[in-house]
C-alpha cells in the first residue's frame, strides 16, 4: 500500500525553523518526484518546493527561496523540507506529494500532476 506521512509540524516563532519529513512507504521514494505544498485557510493550494527524481533537481517557489531546502534521503525513504527565518505568512498545513514523472520548472508546482498525497502536518509560526 502506497503512503506518504508527513511530520515535523508545529508552533514557532517568526523567525525560528522547523523541519517537515515526508516518510514513504509502499515504495522507492528516490525513483519519484516530491513535492511540498502548503494550504491556508481561505487561501489556494500553492506549491512550495519539489525535488525531481532521475537528476534530483529541485524547486522553490519565490517566497521560500532562500529559506527553505528540499533534500532526499534515500536510506531512510524520506524526503526532508528545512523551514528557517520562518514568518507568521508560512503558517498553513503542508503537504507532500509523489509523482513517479519526472518535474520541470513549468510543471512541479501543479498539485494536479502528483499521484500520491501525505494526510499533511500544521505549521503554524506565531509569537
Amino acid at each position: 500500500q502506497v503512503q506518504l506521512v508527513e511530520s515535523g509540524g508545529g508552533l514557532v516563532q517568526p523567525g525560528g525553523s522547523l523541519r517537515l519529513a515526508c516518510a514513504a512507504s509502499g515504495f522507492t521514494l528516490y525513483s519519484y518526484s516530491i513535492g511540498w505544498f502548503r494550504q491556508a485557510p481561505g487561501k489556494e493550494r500553492e506549491g512550495v518546493s519539489c525535488i525531481s527524481n532521475s537528476d534530483s533537481r529541485t524547486y522553490y517557489a519565490d517566497s521560500v527561496k532562500g529559506r527553505f531546502t528540499i533534500s532526499r534521503d534515500n536510506t531512510k525513504n524520506t524526503v526532508y523540507l528545512q523551514m528557517n527565518s520562518l514568518k507568521p505568512e508560512d503558517t498553513a498545513v503542508y503537504y507532500c506529494a509523489a509523482d513517479p514523472r519526472m518535474k520541470y520548472r513549468s510543471t512541479w508546482s501543479n498539485g494536479d500532476l502528483y499521484y500520491y498525497w501525505g494526510q499533511g502536518t500544521q505549521v503554524t509560526v506565531s509569537s
